[in-house]
C-alpha cells in the first residue's frame, strides 16, 4: 500500500472514497440527506474542492493501483492539526489501511511542529471511539449541536514528545 498526496484531478475519487466509505455509518445510526446533510455519505465534488481551497490536504491510500482509502489534514493554526474526513472503503478495512493513513497523518504533523492533532466523531459511535484511543487518541469533551442528530465526541492526539508509530491492526 502506498499513501500519495492528492491534487485537483483526484476530486472525484476523493469524494467517491469518502461518500462510499461513510455509507455504513448513515445507516447505522439512522443519518439521511433531510436529518444530516453535511454526514460524509453525502459527500460531493464541491465538498472537497471547498476543502481544498481552504488549504486542506488530502492524502489517498492506494492498494495495487486502486484507491482504498483517503485522509484530509488541516492546519488550523499553529500547534495544532485537524484530522478529517478518514475513509476506508468497508472491503478493505481491518487490514491496517485505516491505521496506515493516520500514521501518515501524526508523521506530518511532527514534521510540522505540531503539538496535537484534533478529531470529532459521532459520540455514539462506541467502536470507532475505542479504535481511535488504540491509536493514542484521548477522549475530550462532547457536544451536542441543534443541527445534528447525535453529539460529538472530540478527541485529541498529542504529537510531539510522543512516538509517532501506530499499530497497524
Amino acid at each position: 500500500m502506498k499513501i500519495r498526496m492528492a491534487d485537483a484531478g483526484d476530486i472525484p475519487i476523493l469524494a467517491m472514497l469518502v461518500s462510499e466509505a461513510n455509507k455504513d455509518v448513515a445507516v447505522k445510526f439512522g443519518l439521511n440527506a433531510q436529518n444530516c446533510p453535511k454526514h460524509p455519505s453525502f459527500c460531493t465534488e464541491a465538498w472537497i474542492e471547498g476543502d481544498l481551497s481552504r488549504g486542506e490536504r488530502y492524502f489517498i491510500l492506494d492498494d495495487s493501483a486502486a484507491a482504498i482509502g483517503c485522509v484530509a489534514y488541516e492546519r488550523p493554526g499553529p500547534g495544532r492539526a485537524y484530522l478529517n474526513r478518514l475513509s476506508v472503503l468497508p472491503e478493505y478495512r481491518n487490514r491496517g489501511a485505516g491505521a496506515l493513513l493516520v500514521q501518515h497523518i501524526v508523521q506530518l504533523a511532527a514534521a510540522d511542529s505540531v503539538q496535537s492533532i484534533s478529531i470529532g466523531v459521532i459520540g455514539e459511535h462506541a467502536e470507532l471511539k475505542r479504535w481511535y484511543e488504540g491509536l493514542g487518541f484521548n477522549i475530550g469533551e462532547i457536544k451536542r449541536f441543534p443541527h445534528l442528530p447525535f453529539s460529538v465526541q472530540y478527541m485529541t492526539r498529542q504529537v510531539l514528545g510522543v512516538p509517532v508509530d501506530v499499530p497497524t491492526k
